[in-house]
């Protein structure tokens, strides 16, 4: 997409980009209003957690197990440098779910033009505990006379949720054949913290550092909203659907 052209496209996909995003953001809250007792702390840590079930769990045990471990390599180590020690019961004055659209920083270039852009992935989302989003989360690591408690419980947070998503197969087969996978990745400003994240299947792309440029000069900010990649929408399959076409290919090829 280039000259005129590739702002009238620009404008079309972002369009496009933005019906779907309502669409989606309104059937991925539908199932976590469903699926959000899967992953709360409790579901996962038992009675490690403060009003947790009150009985012995081996889940729970490695559970709790997994989060030291996780909680000692990333915790101690920068940008958190927090006390080592975890302490049961935990509390968690949150188990509702939070999805916060995922940013990021872009250097765009176009000729001796330099632009510092913030850059929205408009179809993914970074998943929660509520009240603990990543712009409070770095807020908190931006402030000198920070919280250590408050510091402890973010990062706790993200552990557990990171568990909570990961821990059991069958609760993000579920996720999946649902079309929105649960991903973890991480970020330089956050360290070894694992992020979860929720999305489509469906890919966006940020196109090039000069039309990023033109649509920040046309909108006055310094800001730019992914577009979808039309073309992957047709690939969008029925995981279930495409496992029993290929068994039927298999084992009855004649009949398919």
């Amino acid at each position: 997409m280039n000259g005129r052209d590739g702002v009238q496209s620009l404008l079309v996909l972002r369009k496009l980009t933005r019906a779907i995003t309502d669409v989606v953001r309104v059937q991925m809250t539908e199932y976590l209003k469903t699926l959000t007792p899967l992953l709360r702390p409790k579901a996962v840590l038992g009675d490690y957690v403060q009003g947790g079930l009150k009985e012995p769990s081996r889940k729970s045990d490695k559970a709790f197990a997994d989060l030291t471990a996780l909680y000692e390599a990333v915790a101690t180590a920068k940008p958190y440098n927090l006390p080592r020690e975890l302490t049961p019961p935990l509390s968690f004055a949150s188990s509702t779910l939070e999805i916060t659209p995922l940013d990021y920083f872009h250097m765009a270039q176009s000729g001796s033009d330099t632009r510092k852009i913030k850059v929205r992935c408009p179809l993914t989302w970074v998943l929660t505990y509520t009240d603990f989003p990543p712009t409070r989360l770095q807020e908190l690591l931006d402030t000198k006379a920070r919280s250590v408690e408050e510091l402890q419980r973010f990062v706790l947070s993200y552990l557990v949720m990171h568990l909570a998503a990961t821990s059991d197969p069958a609760l993000r087969m579920v996720f999946e054949a649902l079309h929105f996978p649960l991903t973890t990745s991480k970020s330089p400003q956050f360290g070894d913290l694992p992020i979860t994240q929720i999305g489509i299947g469906i890919s966006t792309t940020r196109p090039s550092d000069e039309l990023v440029i033109q649509s920040a000069e046309l909108t006055g900010m310094d800001a730019f909203e992914e577009v979808v990649k039309v073309e992957e929408i047709a690939g969008l399959g029925d995981p279930l659907k495409a496992r029993l076409l290929q068994l039927a290919r298999d084992q009855a090829p004649e009949l398919v």
